[in-house]
């Protein structure tokens, strides 16, 4: 199963994100692409991986993401790769934007949509700034951007409001652990449990 978590900048989508996978078994993180810089905390292969506007261009052209949009100014996009590997091994967990959002939507029928969202934009503003390493233009722009994105959160399947960190994880731990439970009943597993009740000779 796949599960996309999208919200705007600022709202913790990522923490969020990381806690859960800390917390869940057989549950594996879709790293994207990007042509931003790197923070000082992220990792390449970690975090994302961390190419040339060249390179991200040359995989557009060859048709290598299952979705991909400029967000800041900048180049998302995940992997058909990068799924399909992590897809072989359980559930995959995707934190991308809404843009992104909408274009997995129309190819995973079965996703699971969460919208995380930030308990008000005052709130939002300030997480933003606090992260220390973004420019006056680049909070307006990211601002003016989430205006836009929250406009979106009634097509997802499910919406947490990040105003407790702990409560948000558990709702986004419940969220998966539910979806696991309700596939279950079409699964192989299933199918031993039943045939140990058909009647025997």
């Amino acid at each position: 199963m796949l599960y996309v978590v999208s919200g705007p900048s600022g709202s913790g989508k990522s923490t969020l994100c990381k806690m859960a996978l800390s917390k869940i078994e057989n549950l594996s993180f879709s790293i994207s692409h990007t042509t931003r810089p790197r923070r000082k905390s992220e990792l390449h292969g970690r975090d994302y991986y961390f190419i040339s506007e060249q390179q991200f261009k040359k995989m557009i052209d060859n048709k290598d993401f299952i979705e991909w949009a400029i967000v800041h100014g900048n180049y998302y996009g995940t992997s058909k790769k990068e799924i399909e590997e992590k897809a072989s091994k359980g559930d995959v967990l995707l934190d991308i934007d809404v843009q992104g959002a909408i274009q997995v939507r129309s190819k995973f029928k079965n996703a699971i949509f969460i919208f995380i969202m930030p308990p008000s934009y005052n709130v939002l503003k300030r997480r933003i700034i606090n992260r220390g390493n973004e420019k006056l233009s680049s909070i307006e722009k990211r601002l003016t951007i989430a205006r836009e994105e929250i406009k979106y959160y009634k097509d997802y399947d499910y919406l947490i409001i990040n105003d407790e960190l702990d409560k948000a994880v558990k709702e986004l731990v419940s969220i998966i652990i539910s979806q696991r439970c309700a596939q279950r009943k079409n699964s192989k597993e299933m199918e031993k449990i039943i045939a140990t009740f058909k009647e025997r000779k």
